[in-house]
């Protein structure tokens, strides 16, 4: 490929918002019959430097080059216009119109001043005829699978003439069978010499179709890399970085309580056999016992977060049961977890935790107040003794209840939150990032109170993007790679390096030795 020139060179982009620099100096190119692989963590600039290139962002500084020509595109039409056409994760046609009238929409052929519908559905077949997918032109699109309206929504985008095919999470809800179709398009549509930019988080996708990968690391140029020349553990790693964040020291737990919570005699919390969703986690087994932190690991997108909100109500298993306590249940609702006193902490706790115009204190007994029934107020003087304490326990700032959350930090909203659930007195906690974006004290409380936790029988499942932090904190981890439970590893001196060729080979320490 040295000597063809390439189709797009994007240089020294830089894009700030208030606050935040989200791209710094990154230079991006692809090239003609190329399929290419944005890489990076969550807050990376994959999104930012997409919208950068597609005309939804106007870059702070740099360059742009489309074949050679300098191009600063106003908006995603101009762009289009220009032949650069995206296909989102989530599917952005008209359910209610025919596959064809998708394909050809806003570009009608006419005649005599209306819409020649022969012509129409004749040009639709053409462009479905060519990328090989057979289905009615005539059809109306909500009658097909998600898999099938995906292969519509990329037959429209290259019915314009797309040089550039940008694809975003294209496989995030296909089974392996509808991915080998889309890779089978994919192929046709490079050895038309359309350049494809392939953005996923699984890493065999991206080893299968791609032929080129560059990685940025928070909002920074990482590298360029030929995919067959760079090992899957050191895309991960320089996806991820090696930097350690610096925590005070936590003494995680003696070894006579790593010892006991091993120990066969400890009674299961939670027993999970072969649960799973389709297009979330394959199937899986994973337990947790009295006293014991479970950590999972992957990186985004492996089936971490969807994993745990199986177990916790929040989403419905299509396969699997579940023992807890015992005793086998249906968590078919988080209320139905609660009762039995399973709690999820979600990694978005502004959409999913925290109400930011309530107090202090009207967050912190939201949960038990429900769990008892609206009918049943709790008492004031209970109520100011409860958050009293947990405002001390976990020193929230401020200690002031009547403050609205919305107004605290990070870390105090964090900790607002988990006073919410440990009021309840939870057997089985699962905490999802619950020291995202927040600074390192906070970070190094939240972590202590885990393990104090754990020490005293609750158990605990512990997801973070920073493996580190799963290693300080967990008995066992629990390694996801893409939406699969790869292996659970006991943590007997466990290293980032051990995990991270988990992730990158699939297979665990021993299968890989």
């Amino acid at each position: 490929m040295s000597t063809v020139e390439p189709i797009v060179e994007m240089s020294d982009i830089s894009i700030s918002f208030p606050g935040v620099k989200a791209l710094d100096s990154v230079s991006f190119r692809m090239f003609p019959g190329e399929v290419h692989s944005l890489m990076g963590e969550n807050g990376a600039g994959k999104s930012t430097l997409i919208k950068a290139l597609t005309g939804v962002y106007r870059p702070d500084s740099g360059t742009t080059l489309l074949e050679g020509r300098a191009v600063s595109f106003a908006s995603t039409a101009a762009a289009q216009d220009a032949g650069i056409s995206t296909v989102y994760q989530e599917v952005n046609l008209l359910p209610n119109l025919t596959v064809a009238e998708n394909i050809v929409l806003g570009r009608e052929p006419r005649k005599a001043g209306r819409i020649d519908w022969s012509a129409l559905r004749s040009q639709a077949a053409d462009v479905l005829a060519r990328m090989g997918i057979s289905i009615d032109p005539g059809s109306l699109l909500s009658s097909h699978s998600l898999a099938v309206q995906q292969l519509v929504a990329i037959a429209r985008a290259t019915s314009i003439n797309a040089r550039v095919l940008i694809l975003d999470e294209p496989t995030s809800s296909l089974d392996n069978d509808e991915v080998k179709e889309l890779f089978r398009i994919i192929r046709a549509l490079k050895d038309d010499g359309v350049a494809i930019l392939f953005v996923s988080h699984f890493l065999d996708q991206v080893y299968e179709i791609s032929d080129r990968l560059t990685v940025l690391r928070n909002g920074r140029f990482e590298g360029e890399y030929r995919t067959d020349e760079l090992l899957r553990i050191d895309l991960v790693q320089k996806m991820i970085g090696k930097e350690i964040t610096v925590l005070d020291a936590i003494d995680q737990r003696s070894s006579d309580d790593a010892d006991e919570s091993q120990n066969a005699d400890v009674a299961a919390i939670i027993d999970a056999k072969n649960l799973g969703r389709r297009g979330a986690v394959q199937p899986a087994d994973i337990s947790v016992l009295e006293g014991e932190v479970v950590g999972f690991a992957g990186l985004l997108g492996s089936g971490r977060t969807e994993l745990a909100r199986l177990l916790t109500g929040i989403d419905r298993p299509d396969t699997g049961t579940i023992t807890f306590a015992g005793k086998t249940v249906k968590f078919r609702t988080p209320r139905r977890a609660l009762a039995d006193r399973v709690v999820y902490a979600s990694e978005d706790r502004r959409a999913e935790g925290i109400l930011g115009d309530l107090s202090i204190r009207d967050n912190i007994v939201l949960a038990l107040q429900a769990d008892r029934g609206w009918f049943r107020p709790i008492s004031a003087k209970r109520r100011a003794e409860l958050v009293e304490s947990y405002i001390s326990a976990l020193g929230i700032r401020p200690a002031n209840p009547d403050a609205l959350v919305r107004t605290l930090s990070g870390g105090n909203q964090q900790k607002v939150l988990l006073a919410r659930w440990l009021a309840i007195a939870p057997r089985l906690l699962v905490l999802d990032e619950p020291t995202r974006g927040i600074d390192v004290g906070a970070k190094a409380e939240i972590q202590k109170l885990v393990v104090n936790l754990a020490e005293n029988g609750m158990g605990v499942i512990y997801i973070s993007a920073e493996l580190d932090e799963v290693l300080r904190l967990s008995h066992r981890v629990a390694v996801m790679r893409d939406r699969r439970l790869v292996a659970v590893l006991d943590n007997d001196n466990l290293t980032t390096d051990d995990v991270l060729a988990v992730i990158a080979d699939g297979r665990d320490l021993e299968d890989a030795s």
